[in-house]
């Protein structure tokens, strides 16, 4: 018996010995120091959720940044689908209740008008969002909100044009621009929207008589996007035209001494609106799975580290006005902008559609 309880003892021995060397042996043996515990806690400050599900017309090259640094910050993963706005708000719309997807990210107020009016958007409901977003650049129904602006302004020829010579959207139909106007089609939306406003400004008579102006001013028949408006202009096809501001920006990088300028129409008198200016914006859908780290997205992206990537990337303006605005869109000046609300943009589409058509706007 003696001998039996003696092998006894060293076998546990042994096991002891053994399970002190697998234990000193393994990684997690090493203390976790507060700092790491503090350090991780900064870069978290909520235990990260399952992935945000964004639909987005925005292009990748525009938004991966963004949710690069939002995962950064916050830990939260963002997956993403990119398409055309139409495909994807057909798409939520024939998902339901199913769909992946938490938040719609689109350009265009009159696109993001026609996505709630679908029903695929539940109310922000966000403090936040109402703190940092002027009124007037988000649903007044509480659907959606802008998250960076671009302006539809009066781009010239540098080299023909004199700015003293431009005056208001109202202007390139008068006779001095006759065969010197360059517009894009009137079957995207940006125009639409445009029209769409000055309706809501100056009522459906006067936008009419406006338009059918511009287009009896037209060099060539409009072209399918903004970028070949420039382009007409700086081989001489005509002299003036009406773009999106982040165009100019894109063609201003790529071409050093670029001979076109942009120019701000109805700023000088007391009654003038200003420009017109549009946003990209989002929406958390009706159906999302997880909609409290979608509105944290939200809400994040119009913070001043988000507004200043976002709106920076694509050379848009800030939709919160206390971000800095990036240097080179900064270097085109300052100017009003028309504050009416952009929500009217997709109630008056369908009249500004119908007005084109009119005026023989193709």
């Amino acid at each position: 018996m003696a001998v039996l309880l003696r092998l006894l003892s060293v076998r546990l021995l042994v096991v002891s010995a053994l399970i002190s060397l697998i234990i000193a042996c393994s990684p997690s043996s090493e203390p976790v120091s507060d700092l790491a515990l503090n350090d991780s806690a900064e870069i978290n400050d909520a235990e990260p959720s399952e992935a945000i599900v964004v639909y987005s017309s925005r292009n990748e090259h525009l938004i991966q940044p963004v949710f690069a640094l939002f995962t950064e910050q916050t830990g939260i993963e963002v997956k993403y689908t990119t398409d055309k706005a139409g495909v994807l708000i057909e798409r939520i719309k024939a998902e339901g209740k199913n769909t992946p997807a938490d938040v719609l990210i689109t350009v265009d107020a009159g696109t993001l008008g026609y996505a709630a009016q679908q029903g695929i958007f539940q109310t922000l409901d966000s403090a936040i969002v109402a703190e940092r977003v002027p009124a007037y650049l988000r649903d007044d129904s509480d659907y959606w909100t802008g998250l960076s602006l671009r302006a539809r302004t009066i781009v010239y020829s540098t080299e023909r044009v004199k700015p003293e010579q431009l005056s208001s959207y109202q202007n390139l139909g008068a006779d001095q621009w006759q065969g010197r106007v360059c517009l894009r089609t009137s079957k995207k939306v940006y125009n639409q929207s445009l029209v769409a406003m000055l309706i809501a400004e100056q009522g459906e008579t006067k936008a009419e008589s406006i338009v059918s102006s511009w287009v009896a001013n037209l060099a060539i028949p409009p072209t399918s996007n903004d970028t070949k408006v420039m382009d007409a202009i700086l081989v001489g096809q005509c002299d003036v035209g009406i773009i999106n501001t982040y165009y100019f920006g894109r063609l201003q990088t790529k071409i050093a001494d670029l001979p076109l300028a942009l120019f701000w129409p109805n700023q000088t008198a007391e009654a003038d609106s200003g420009v017109h200016v549009n946003v990209a914006g989002v929406g958390i859908l009706k159906h999302s799975k997880n909609a409290a780290q979608a509105k944290r997205l939200v809400e994040w992206l119009v913070s001043d580290s988000a507004q200043a990537l976002f709106a920076g990337v694509n050379k848009e303006y800030p939709i919160n006005d206390s971000v800095e605005v990036n240097p080179q869109v900064a270097s085109w000046g300052h100017f009003k902008q028309n504050p009416l609300p952009l929500s009217q943009a997709y109630v008056l589409q369908p009249a500004a559609v119908k007005l084109m058509d009119r005026a023989g706007y193709k």
